[in-house]
């Protein structure tokens, strides 16, 4: 594959664009029937590998974790979802789009995430109706079980 190619792979891929690698574990949670396929199956290829749910009982490179506004509580998931990760893990909080059903309003994750001890260090749109914000902990909080 050339340079070019290989640039336009990364801005089309969702998986690439959210910084996916080959060898990866990412373990979904929140899975339902609104989800993007397309995201979730562009994860699998990158990694080589499918998604675990969330019943897998190891340390995750990544967590994909779907929330809607009607969830729950969003500070009690990231704080579940960090014990999930290994240390330097991330979190891709996946929200729907504003306007969609289970809408977040963005003041929401920032003041979960900030309760919760995460970085917020990016945010993308990931599909048709989901964005995504990268959520990192600080060295030496994650993956602690």
């Amino acid at each position: 594959m050339s340079a070019t190619a290989d640039h336009a792979e990364e801005r089309t891929n969702p998986a690439t664009r959210l910084g996916f690698e080959p060898g990866q574990v990412v373990q979904e949670i929140g899975y339902d029937d609104d989800v993007d396929q397309e995201l979730r199956e562009a994860i699998e290829d990158v990694t080589g590998q499918e998604l675990v749910d969330e019943d897998y009982d190891d340390v995750a490179d990544a967590v994909l974790l779907w929330f809607r506004d009607e969830d729950g509580d969003l500070t009690d998931a990231l704080v579940d979802a960090i014990g999930l990760t290994d240390e330097g893990g991330e979190i891709w909080l996946l929200t729907p789009k504003t306007g969609r059903d289970g809408y977040v309003e963005p003041s929401d994750i920032n003041e979960a995430a900030q309760t919760a001890g995460l970085t917020a260090a990016r945010s993308i749109n990931v599909g048709k109706d989901w964005a995504g914000s990268r959520l990192v902990s600080p060295k030496g909080k994650a993956g602690k079980r």
